[in-house]
């Protein structure tokens, strides 16, 4: 005989997976996607990344892109979940602080924007890391 109050923690325990799948869809597919973006623009990107001083720009921004796409890629299909959330919390990391240090500019509001907006996805991004070292 089945105990009622087991077949609710498994329901909820379904439940919980479905709805962290869809997060991690949601937010890999996410990532991957405005990843993409970059490439169909790398030029601009590289001269951006010029702009703010990154060493070897013409390197480190499809670098920094690619890096983005494949971890968002990785985190959506859950595949090398480690490498992948380790991926994008590097990335994030690293480029937010640097190509969005709206402190250090006089008319920044797009880069305030793009600063809490990265550090939002940093969060959810630690947040998945935890996840795949589960």
């Amino acid at each position: 005989m089945s105990d009622d109050s087991t077949i609710d923690r498994i329901d909820t325990g379904k439940k919980r997976q479905t709805v962290s799948r869809l997060g991690r869809i949601l937010f890999g597919l996410g990532i991957a996607l405005q990843a993409s973006e970059d490439f169909r623009d790398m030029e601009d990107n590289v001269e951006y990344a010029d702009s703010a001083d990154v060493p070897f720009p013409e390197l480190a921004a499809p670098l920094g892109s690619g890096t983005a796409l494949l971890g968002g890629l990785g985190i959506a299909a859950w595949k090398l979940p480690k490498v992948a959330t380790g991926a994008v919390v590097t990335f994030l990391a690293v480029v937010t602080p640097t190509m969005h240090d709206f402190w250090n500019k006089e008319d920044a509001s797009g880069d305030r924007l793009a600063f809490f907006g990265n550090l939002a996805m940093l969060g959810a991004a630690i947040a998945f890391l935890r996840e795949a070292y589960r």
